[in-house]
C-alpha cells in the first residue's frame, strides 16, 4: 500500500487497520449510515466513503434490489409457522365471528430506512 493518495497527500487515514475495522463494523450492522461508522472511528465521512467505495469496493442497496433467498431451515420454519397459524384461526373461527385488526411486523418509511451496505459480488 503507498503512503499517498491519488493527490500527493500523505494518507494518515486509510490504513489497513482503519480498513479493517470499517470492513468489521459493516458486517456486523449493514444498515449504518457513514456518519454513524466515522463517528465511531472519528474519521471524516468522506475517507470512510472512499475506504468502502474503493478498498472493500462495497456499495449500499435499497431493499427492494436485495434478493431474498431463503435457505431451507427459512422456508421449514415458515411452513411450520403458517401451520401454526391455520390451527389457532380454525380454533378462533369457534369464538370470533368477524376481526377487522391489522398487524404489521415492521414497514420501512422509506428506501433509505431499509438500505444496506453490500460487497460488489
Amino acid at each position: 500500500m503507498s503512503i499517498e493518495d491519488g493527490t500527493g497527500r500523505p494518507k494518515e487515514v486509510v490504513t489497513d487497520e482503519n480498513i479493517k475495522k470499517i470492513h468489521k463494523i459493516i458486517l456486523t450492522g449493514r444498515k449504518l449510515k457513514l456518519n454513524k461508522i466515522a463517528d465511531t472511528l472519528r474519521i471524516s465521512t468522506e475517507r470512510v466513503h472512499h475506504i468502502i467505495h474503493e478498498y472493500l469496493v462495497m456499495r449500499k442497496l435499497c431493499a427492494k434490489w436485495v434478493p431474498r433467498e431463503l435457505t431451507f431451515d427459512q422456508k421449514q420454519r415458515r411452513v411450520d409457522y403458517s401451520e401454526q397459524c391455520l390451527k389457532m384461526v380454525q380454533f378462533l373461527r369457534r369464538y370470533v365471528t368477524m376481526d377487522e385488526a391489522w398487524l404489521h411486523h415492521f414497514t420501512p418509511k422509506s428506501n433509505r430506512q431499509s438500505s444496506e451496505w453490500t460487497a460488489h459480488d
